[in-house]
């Protein structure tokens, strides 16, 4: 009788025990559902090791993702609600948020400078030395336009008098400029390095981060951002911090393991090839900046464009809506 209560008690204290221990483990966290868009070239390479995770469903919320070409088509489909978060270029994301009355709001930045002048020969070493050229460049009503805007105009040149500047889409000015039918063309990475790795006759001539720095206005070059819609941001707070924590885990992670985030830029369309991608992510210049640090981050990029052009950001400076914690 006595082994049989002692037993019996022994058990009990086992069963308390485990159930102790099943009541203070915590609960897996909720994968909730996330629309996001992520850009082709520089502004979505960052995103790459998150999109693996996603695939293998390891990722923290579980995203359908849409793959753009051109940030046109990011706008129409946050907008349209069809994408809750996108990566976008930072302009864009002032310009939608002025269009859309505060409905958008930016919650990470991703990219600064990743523009370059190349030239086929050796005639420019400087922005003067573009006088009277013409420069065939992409990103027509975005940031890489205004950003050489600025800098001609801020080195003296008249866009349509002292030089020349021609638009293409970026896949058809990369197969130009690699097949070497330009002299002079503005291009980001890494559709930079797919020219210069193609085309022997090209080479980098000026780094427009380095001339933006060289004009001593006060602000630092900013690319590429992540933009959310409002509407979503106020009603899954959860949602966009896990993206958020794992976003900065996957630009981390693409920074400190350049081949195999490379691989995964191919496998993912974001970079036409892993080699080229291998090549570009070093010079991709990218960050992570969230919460209360972006504003005083963008604001002096933003104010410089204002200045420069009210329009490059969608006609007026961004309201205290337009930030996190604000």
């Amino acid at each position: 009788m006595k082994k049989t209560l002692i037993a019996l008690i022994t058990l009990l204290m086992t069963m308390t025990l485990f159930a102790g221990c099943t009541a203070k483990k915590d609960p897996d966290p909720v994968r909730y559902d996330v629309k996001l868009g992520v850009l082709k070239g520089p502004t979505g390479i960052g995103a790459s090791y998150l999109l693996e995770k996603n695939s293998t469903g390891e990722s923290l919320n579980n995203y359908a993702v849409t793959v753009e070409a051109e940030a046109t088509a990011m706008v129409s489909l946050l907008a349209s609600g069809e994408l809750d978060m996108a990566a976008v270029p930072t302009n864009v994301a002032s310009s939608l948020y002025a269009k859309t009355n505060g409905g958008v709001k930016i919650i990470a930045l991703n990219t600064a400078g990743v523009l370059y002048i190349l030239e086929k020969g050796n005639a420019v070493s400087s922005i003067a030395d573009l006088k009277d050229k013409t420069i065939y460049a992409v990103g027509q009503g975005s940031n890489p336009e205004y950003v050489l805007n600025y800098i001609l105009t801020q080195n003296g040149l008249t866009v349509g008098t002292d030089v020349f500047v021609e638009f293409l889409d970026s896949a058809e000015l990369t197969t130009k400029a690699a097949s070497g039918n330009v002299e002079v063309c503005m291009l980001p990475v890494p559709a930079a390095t797919t020219v210069l790795a193609k085309n022997s006759e090209m080479r980098s001539a000026l780094n427009l981060s380095e001339e933006w720095d060289k004009l001593n206005n006060g602000s630092l070059l900013t690319m590429g951002c992540i933009a959310v819609r409002s509407e979503f941001y106020e009603n899954n707070k959860v949602a966009v911090d896990q993206f958020l924590k794992e976003y900065e885990e996957s630009i981390n992670y693409v920074k400190a393991n350049v081949g195999e985030a490379a691989a995964l830029c191919e496998k993912y369309e974001i970079v036409p090839s892993a080699a080229i991608a291998a090549k570009a992510i070093p010079d991709a210049n990218l960050i992570f900046v969230s919460g209360k640090d972006i504003r005083p981050a963008i604001e002096g990029y933003y104010k410089v464009l204002f200045d420069a052009n009210p329009k490059s950001i969608g006609g007026s400076m961004p309201g205290d809506d337009f930030y996190p914690g604000e």
